[in-house]
């Protein structure tokens, strides 16, 4: 057995079949949880609206270790990763034994926003073996996940957002910032997914930009789409490292949002265009462009006063990529270029 998973081997077991996310807030009275994706339902057969602003120890039950529910306890206090094997409790009421990873997720001030917990039911064979394949693919996750939260998270939170909040409108922050999470974490989990497909059929290290890219927008489309705007998304397949595809994901996910969400008010027919193709010279150029009511013309884009605008600004700083905005008589074009590598997997 190798000592370090690399980050394909590790996400290709996190799809909504393997492994459970379960996110907390630590700065609200008793550490709620804020978001649970698929798996955890799956496991544990609580749905979501049982469970999102509880704390977890409704999984807790006559067997489980309450030496481990105190190793829990003490590191959510001290604001460290803990690593337990525990007795949890589904809502049928049987018992299951669950490999259980928290770790913190640390704002702007370097205290804890968050904490994520990531966790797998352990079968018969895996319960007698402490420091398996087991254990080091979901330290492996658990240490991408956060990462990759922590980006999200850091770009969200204004200085002084992620301490306890003292007034009405600290807590109002927070709940807008809460509000925002869950559908940038559907986003991640697409990139997880497109990396799982690109190890399983291709043996690539990289993430296929234009299958991941088409996935996200068209998604969008379909959830926020109106009738009278037609989407179109034109996107070349370019391979890329993990953490641009991650970067690159997010950007598209925040820029194609904005734009159904603001760009058509008051029309009723649109038209809106997401194009990524590799340039001449290097790099990738992503635009998107749209024939709306336009961005005012004193306006910052990325807005600098909302969350998804200092997120794609984080972003871009993280790529040393450039955005130019136009401004047309109808409507806007953002183009963004991207300096990165490509991979051909094409023969």
């Amino acid at each position: 057995m190798t000592s370090v998973l690399d980050d394909s081997q590790a996400l290709a077991g996190f799809s909504r079949l393997s492994v459970a996310m379960v996110i907390t807030n630590p700065n609200s009275d008793d550490n709620p949880i804020v978001y649970i994706n698929d798996a955890f339902e799956r496991i544990t057969g609580y749905q979501r609206s049982t469970v999102i602003g509880r704390n977890c120890r409704f999984l807790q039950g006559p067997e489980t270790d309450q030496e481990s529910v105190r190793q829990i306890r003490s590191a959510i206090e001290a604001g460290e990763d803990v690593t337990v094997d525990i007795v949890n409790y589904r809502s049928t009421g049987e018992s299951f034994m669950n490999r259980l990873l928290i770790a913190p997720i640390n704002g702007v001030n370097g205290k804890p926003v968050y904490f994520l917990g990531i966790q797998k039911e352990l079968r018969d064979e895996e319960l007698d073996r402490s420091h398996d394949e087991t254990r080091l693919h979901l330290d492996t996750v658990c240490s991408r996940v956060s990462k990759d939260l922590g980006l999200i998270v850091s770009s969200l939170v204004d200085r002084g957002e992620d301490a306890t909040p003292v007034n009405e409108e600290d807590r109002r922050k927070q709940l807008r910032m809460l509000d925002v999470l869950p559908r940038r974490l559907e986003c991640l989990q697409f990139v997880y997914e497109e990396m799982k497909l690109a190890d399983e059929q291709w043996n690539r290290d990289g993430v296929d930009l234009g299958s991941l890219l088409s996935r996200i927008s068209h998604t969008i489309a379909h959830n926020e789409g109106r009738p009278g705007v037609r989407f179109v998304s034109l996107v070349e397949p370019l391979e890329v490292n993990l953490e641009t595809a991650i970067r690159v994901a997010l950007i598209t996910f925040e820029l194609v949002s904005n734009a159904f969400q603001h760009a058509f008010d008051g029309l009723d027919q649109g038209y809106l265009e997401l194009r990524v193709n590799r340039l001449a010279a290097g790099g990738l150029r992503m635009t998107i462009a749209d024939d709306g009511v336009g961005i005012p013309a004193k306006k910052a884009f990325p807005p600098p006063d909302s969350v998804g605008g200092r997120l794609v600004s984080a972003l871009l700083e993280g790529l040393d990529a450039t955005i130019n905005v136009a401004r047309g008589a109808a409507g806007t074009v953002v183009m963004i270029d991207v300096p990165v590598g490509f991979t051909d997997y094409r023969e």
